[in-house]
């Protein structure tokens, strides 16, 4: 396979987004003491700290020029209520359905990224790459939710893979201007104080059911996705087109699926498996040069 970018990125990205194929388990695991809008909360605590510490190892300067405020904080607000909703589907639906949906963030971050970004283009062979994709998804939908959990959550987790894929080609005009270390500090500041709020206002941690699992999977988003993952993603967001980067999570969905039937237990059916196939041969044409 011919790759846009050299073999160290590509071994780079294919790392971060092996730990985002785990995170809707581990989404699911923490939702089992910390509800949505908490789990959101804690996990960019120990986000934001990570991040901090790095920076101040790195000597990084974290404060935003007078320039930057604005765009930090509207990337933050947006980055809050893509994350609230990702958390709501995921807490509506299977780790292995919201793992294959939630992948599918390239084929609306491409489209947003060739209207935003310059340089970054649709070529005839993305094209093809984002219709395979989507029919990926369209099975996915059409095989609906099991039993065990409502429907609604595959549209919610669908809807937050739009919102991550504007996020995400946003940040590639950004990254031009803004240094990638703060800019992932800052869009998780940006929404500590918002998601405090509607957890305060509106939901109460299960504290009988917190133990090992919860709070395995909130480190996991925290240390891992968001204190690393989100970090290196921007920095190759920086360096390379914001679509190619994107097309990675090719193996999000293969490593959701395997995870969220063994950990979880959660059923995997032919529909599933053609939908997640479908998904990762899109984004393969996607990646490819």
């Amino acid at each position: 396979m011919s790759w846009s970018i050299p073999l160290r990125a590509v071994l780079a990205a294919l790392a971060i987004h092996t730990l985002w194929g785990g995170n809707p388990v581990a989404v699911k695991l923490g939702l089992e003491a910390f509800p949505p809008l908490w789990s959101g909360l804690l996990r960019f605590t120990l986000g934001s700290a990570c991040i901090a510490a790095w920076a101040l190892f790195a000597r990084i300067p974290l404060r935003p020029a007078p320039g930057e405020w604005p765009a930090l904080l509207g990337i933050g607000v947006l980055f809050t209520l893509q994350i609230a909703l990702m958390n709501f589907g995921f807490n509506a639906t299977a780790a292995v359905n919201g793992s294959v949906l939630i992948s599918s963030n390239p084929l609306f971050g491409m489209l947003f990224a060739h209207l935003l970004v310059p340089g970054d283009r649709m070529r005839p062979q993305r094209a093809l790459g984002a219709l395979l994709a989507f029919a990926g998804v369209v099975l996915v939908l059409a095989r609906g939710a099991p039993p065990t959990v409502s429907g609604h959550g595959d549209w919610i987790v669908l809807a937050s893979a739009c919102l991550l894929g504007f996020r995400l080609a946003l940040s590639g005009r950004l990254l031009k201007r803004v240094n990638e270390v703060r800019l992932a500090f800052w869009q998780g500041l940006v929404s500590l104080p918002l998601f405090a709020v509607g957890a305060l206002a509106t939901e109460s941690i299960r504290y009988a059911d917190i133990g090992l699992a919860p709070l395995a999977g909130i480190f996991y988003q925290g240390v891992l996705v968001a204190g690393i993952a989100f970090t290196v993603n921007f920095r190759l967001i920086r360096h390379y087109t914001p679509s190619v980067m994107m097309s990675f999570n090719f193996v999000a969905p293969v490593v959701g699926v395997l995870l969220g039937a063994t950990i979880l237990g959660e059923p995997v059916t032919a529909g599933l498996i053609g939908g997640m196939l479908l998904v990762a041969a899109g984004l393969v044409l996607i990646a490819r040069r």
